[in-house]
């Protein structure tokens, strides 16, 4: 638990995550998910208007993660969405310079963020079910696609383990979250939770295709994209 919550947060003591920290991540999701939704929820008490309390909550999830997911999202949309060979590709995310295909993601996906907290209404058991869906979709990520690069990267802590616990994980994970926004939102909730799978299968397509499977990065930018695909469905007017 304190491996996953040093690895995907900058609060926890620096361990070094092993195969069963995987196992972990559903909850250490769902953590941050709580304290976002908290600060979502009492900011609206304190502000007229739905843009500083959605400002905040998408600023407290950037501190709480270490913009861990939002550089993820960088590399990936520099590394994936140009023309280039599959190594070069690799190359690319591996830089810690962004270029013009990963600043206009993140600028596009943060917009998008702000914009879904500020169509909802503030929800802390939602943000707590969304987060918790998406650090369980990382881990299935993980145990259904083969690692990209052929040494390095902080993802290879990962490999190897034993893949049941970290299957069971994921699947209790996802259940728990994706119930807990149903119950939440109801039928827009569903909805998003669907849209959520939906995003990190079209990440994971994509990444297949032009990586030969995951890395760290692509799983960073799952899991962001996936959130705020859920909230932006959640919040759509049925």
């Amino acid at each position: 638990m304190l491996a996953a919550l040093g690895f995907l947060t900058p609060f926890g003591p620096a361990r070094a995550p092993n195969p069963a920290t995987l196992r972990w991540f559903p909850l250490v999701g769902a953590a941050a998910g709580a304290i976002v939704g908290l600060v979502w929820w009492a900011a609206s008490k304190g502000w007229h208007g739905p843009l500083v309390p959605a400002a905040l909550a998408v600023v407290t999830d950037l501190v709480l993660t270490g913009m861990l997911h939002v550089d993820g999202l960088a590399d990936s949309a520099d590394g994936l969405l140009p023309h280039l060979s599959r190594e070069r590709r690799l190359q690319v995310m591996s830089e810690p310079d962004i270029g013009a295909f990963g600043l206009a993601a993140t600028v596009a996906v943060l917009l998008l963020r702000f914009a879904a907290f500020g169509a909802l209404r503030p929800d802390i058991a939602l943000v707590v079910g969304v987060w918790c869906v998406s650090r369980s979709l990382m881990v299935a990520a993980m145990l259904v696609l083969p690692y990209a690069r052929p040494t390095g990267g902080l993802a290879t802590a990962f490999l190897g383990g034993r893949v049941a616990g970290s299957a069971l994980a994921a699947s209790a994970g996802a259940a728990a979250g994706a119930s807990l926004a149903i119950w939440a939102g109801g039928a827009p909730a569903a909805a998003g939770v669907g849209a959520a799978v939906v995003a990190v299968g079209a990440i994971l397509w994509v990444a297949r295709r032009r990586l030969g499977g995951f890395t760290g990065d692509v799983l960073g930018a799952a899991v962001i994209v996936s959130e705020t695909a859920a909230l932006l469905v959640a919040g759509v007017r049925w």
